[in-house]
């Protein structure tokens, strides 16, 4: 992975210097390369949900950015098609959390990705499999993505391969 190549030679850093959402949470984005990423952030007080711990969306957010600059290293403009993620350990205000982003295959306009949220040498904290689709070429955008760099779909709280179908047996008719 690449620690400090320019935003002009390096299309995930080019999509992360206008990302204010992920900014805004004070993410840096450390490393790319081909397929990989490398992105983190300080758990501050207003992430903190009424439990004492990081609030999961802000987790989810992390690990969302790695995997955005990851499948974006390869040029054309990608975007999520669907993100499921694991939180197995809390995270707490102070905690520098990293989250790791690797390609596990790209095909056609599509690619699978796995990201590791880790805080420190602990134990994960949240794992992530999300997957991507290209929207041709550098700089075209799906409608309605005018204004931002990218845009999201989440599948959040369930897998398509857990999901259920209603039945009888359920009392859904």
């Amino acid at each position: 992975m690449n620690s400090d190549p320019a935003p002009e030679t390096d299309p995930a850093r080019a999509m992360f210097a206008t990302d204010r959402a992920s900014q805004g949470m004070g993410m840096e984005l450390l490393e790319t390369g081909d397929g990989s990423a490398l992105v983190r952030m300080t758990v501050t007080a207003a992430m903190v949900n009424g439990h004492g711990t990081a609030h999961g969306g802000y987790i989810f957010a992390l690990a969302d950015t790695a995997f955005a600059c990851a499948c974006n290293s390869h040029g054309p403009v990608t975007v999520a098609a669907g993100a499921d993620i694991a939180f197995t350990t809390p995270a707490k205000e102070g905690d520098v959390l990293t989250a790791s982003a690797r390609e596990r295959t790209r095909f056609g306009r599509s690619g699978i990705y796995d990201v590791t949220v880790l805080r420190g040498a602990e134990p994960p904290c949240a794992g992530s499999t999300s997957s991507g689709a290209s929207w041709g070429g550098l700089g075209q955008r799906p409608h309605g993505c005018q204004r931002s760099s990218f845009c999201w779909g989440f599948s959040w709280g369930f897998s398509w391969s857990l999901r259920r179908e209603p039945t009888k047996a359920r009392g859904w008719t």
